[in-house]
């Protein structure tokens, strides 16, 4: 496979359009026609990360974290761009994924989620348009006798569906009037003369993605030379994803449970505890890495806990005055978790290629007693 169809991929795991706006996803380095047979996955490209693919001749790195955040105004062996500088030396490609990967359904904050058991989760805050839900409303007028033809072409195609259900329409008679001018070639009807004729107003929803070849297809199966049609963009609900997930667990346990649980979840060696750790909690709110002023939206809730990768001094203390118990996993542990299920994902659709996990990829802090 090249990087190409791995980006590819990629986007049907977390599209890149779910990021947010001030973050960097999708192929930040490399050649998208370079061919790929090992791939290794991290949450950081470290130097040590780096010689870990080198070894295991990996073509190409997948990380969390964006390898390049900001602009670059150097890519040298010393400046900020090293690491850059090196994976481009070595020939090996870089695909970032990080908020698309907490917002998708199924990613970072759904796993937290689940570990901790909440039940029927929403995200918090930091919304973002769903791009698979842009749906348009087909509208085309076609001779009743025509009708059941247009619309098996477009039903065919993707057309119609909405949630459990296919073929979905609506119908209406009424009364097309045209009259053929002098280039016309008129299925129905004469140059020059006004032609009434019955027809049919058939209504339809299209995803996005499928409205090209629906169109394609009614024209195609359309009797007229120039069929009438509209095609409208629907509304949709902006707040439907987003960062963070918050939500009452599917029974109250007690902090000490949750830890356990995130222990042997996550691995985490330590936590930082905000608040009454004794506290039974009723419902819970969870956002890997630092979601920053979501926290105002936990509070405001009146969720008994919340758990993260890391909080910024006066949220804690924000947290603390509150009421609201705080888990502070540190910022990567948090995250680091979810790399298994995306090799997993990846490993369904990609094949002959092999995908390891970095072993080399760690969280920077080390947690000691003093």
């Amino acid at each position: 496979m090249k990087v190409k169809n791995i980006a590819e991929i990629i986007e049907k795991i977390a599209p890149a359009k779910l990021a947010q706006d001030w973050d960097n996803v999708g192929l930040l380095v490399g050649n998208a026609e370079q061919n790929v047979k090992n791939i290794l996955l991290t949450i950081d490209i470290t130097a040590d990360v780096l010689d870990e693919a080198k070894k295991l001749k990996a073509e190409l790195i997948i990380s969390y974290h964006p390898v390049i955040w900001d602009g670059l105004k150097k890519i040298t062996t010393t400046e900020e761009g090293g690491i850059v500088y090196n994976l481009i030396r070595s020939n090996i490609s870089v695909i970032s994924i990080h908020t698309a990967l907490d917002v998708v359904a199924g990613g970072v904050n759904d796993g937290l989620a689940e570990i901790v058991g909440i039940n029927d989760a929403k995200p918090i805050g930091y919304y973002v348009e769903n791009p698979a839900d842009d749906n348009y409303k087909l509208i085309v007028f076609v001779p009743i006798k025509s009708a059941a033809k247009v619309s098996n072409a477009v039903f065919a195609v993707g057309a119609g569906a909405i949630g459990n259900y296919d073929r979905c329409s609506f119908e209406s008679e009424g009364t097309g009037s045209f009259r053929p001018l002098e280039n016309a070639k008129p299925a129905i009807g004469k140059k020059g003369e006004l032609e009434k004729v019955p027809e049919m107003k058939f209504e339809t929803i299209v995803p996005a993605k499928k409205l090209e070849s629906v169109v394609a297809a009614m024209k195609k199966a359309h009797p007229y030379e120039t069929p009438a049609f509209d095609c409208i963009k629907l509304h949709n609900n902006p707040n439907e994803l987003g960062l963070g997930r918050i939500g009452k667990l599917t029974q109250p346990i007690k902090v000490s449970q949750i830890i356990e649980k995130i222990k042997k979840s996550t691995g985490a060696k330590a936590v930082g505890i905000v608040g009454n750790e004794k506290k039974l909690v009723k419902t819970a709110a969870v956002c890997a890495g630092s979601c920053g002023k979501a926290i105002n939206s936990v509070i405001a809730a009146k969720a008994d806990c919340y758990i993260t990768g890391e909080l910024k001094h006066h949220q804690a203390l924000a947290a603390q005055e509150a009421g609201l118990t705080c888990l502070c996993l540190s910022h990567t542990v948090s995250e680091r978790f979810i790399l298994k299920r995306v090799a997993r994902e990846i490993e369904k659709l990609a094949k002959n290629v092999k995908i390891k996990i970095s072993k080399k990829d760690a969280d920077p802090f080390r947690w000691e007693k003093i």
